[in-house]
Formats: C-alpha cells, sequence, structure tokens
C-alpha cells in the first residue's frame, strides 16, 4: 500500500504543477483591438506626396532658372 501512496501523492504533485501552470494562462486577456486610423497617416501620406513634388518640380525648374545666368 506504501507504493500506491506514493504513486499517488506524484501524480497529485505533478497535476497540481501542471495546473498551476495552465491557470494564469486560462485567466489571461485577449490582445488589445489594433488601433484604427484617425486620419493622421492619410494626411502624412499626402504630406509626403506634396513635399516630393515640390521637390520633383525643383529639380525640373532648377535648370532653367540656371541657364538664364552666365556663371561660367
Amino acid at each position: 500500500m506504501a507504493g500506491v501512496d506514493r504513486v499517488s501523492l506524484r501524480l497529485m504533485a505533478f497535476v497540481a504543477l501542471i495546473l498551476g501552470i495552465a491557470s494564469p494562462a486560462v485567466r489571461a486577456q485577449a490582445p488589445a483591438p489594433a488601433p484604427t486610423s484617425d486620419g493622421t497617416t492619410i494626411d502624412q501620406g499626402v504630406a509626403y506626396a506634396l513635399m516630393f513634388v515640390a521637390l520633383a518640380l525643383t529639380y525640373l525648374i532648377h535648370p532653367l532658372d540656371a541657364s538664364v545666368y552666365k556663371l561660367f
């Protein structure tokens, strides 16, 4: 009978260990939902597009403007 008690004690300890590890995972909360766009991303995209257009126009107009002045 002492062997049965020892086996059941080990089994109970093992089950307690498994439950102790699994219990916090069961009570864990779901992850928060992804944030919705408040328009900031769209505004930033428009700003980048306008800056790119301004940069392109600067490089297109600059050679025309520089050709007026005969520096060299």
